[in-house]
């Protein structure tokens, strides 16, 4: 473990249970989702911002503005922390102190590399592309020198990365399990919407296929709430 990584952050302290550090659920949770919270200290300040993602084995790639601070500040070999997280449903209790949410999240401890070789470069965002768009980047002409440099591309180890998964009912009281009130759960999913075609398309240029991220192959099974602790 790198110095700057210890035990102590890679520890779930609430509901250890359902904490997880087996690489097949931490991979399962990145390739179902997209968007990623990329973390920095920038003049002693905690950053925290959005950004696309795509998993190429045992790295997150990351990307952004060559103009970014943010991302700057991980390219100088300062400690990031990036994380995801996907809701699955709203958890309504008969008491506002058991409401919670089902979720799958990771989050990612580690030093980011920056890559500077333009080829390294358009491979990882090749592997960014494919991850949000499959089979996208054979259907575009390749990055300029130009739009290279003026990317910013991190790579980030995921030697550090712990998911905790929350999924299953509601745990209410037994004392609150008589209340007039509904209980249960909300699915909660995300859909690709109907495309919507740029102007400028030829009328023969038919718009992509691909898979609805909340049912295809890439969403991992789920435990039922019988399988599923405290």
């Amino acid at each position: 473990m790198s110095t700057s990584v210890t035990e102590e952050l890679l520890q779930v302290h609430r509901l250890p249970d359902r904490g997880s550090r087996d690489r097949a659920v931490i991979d399962a949770i990145l390739d179902a989702g997209m968007l990623c919270h990329l973390g920095t200290i920038r003049d002693g300040r905690p950053v925290v911002l959005p950004t696309l993602y795509g998993r190429d084995g045992d790295r997150l790639i990351v990307h952004g503005s060559a103009a970014a601070r943010s991302l700057r500040a991980g390219a100088a070999g300062l400690p990031v922390c990036v994380t995801v997280t996907l809701i699955d449903g709203l958890v309504l209790a008969r008491s506002g102190f058991h409401h919670s949410a089902n979720y799958r999240s990771v989050v990612v401890h580690g030093e980011a590399q920056l890559l500077t070789d333009p080829a390294a470069k358009a491979a990882a965002l090749e592997v960014l592309t494919e991850h949000v768009a499959p089979g996208r980047w054979a259907q575009l002409r390749p990055p300029t020198d130009g739009e290279l440099k003026a990317t910013t591309v991190l790579s980030v180890p995921l030697d550090h990365a712990v998911a905790k998964v929350r999924d299953g009912g509601v745990h209410d009281d037994a004392t609150d399990l008589g209340a007039p009130v509904w209980a249960g759960v909300v699915p909660l999913s995300t859909h690709l919407g109907e495309p919507q075609p740029d102007p400028h398309l030829a009328p023969d240029l038919t718009p992509p296929t691909w898979w609805d991220r909340a049912g295809g192959p890439a969403r991992p099974a789920t435990s039922s709430p019988e399988e599923v602790g405290p």
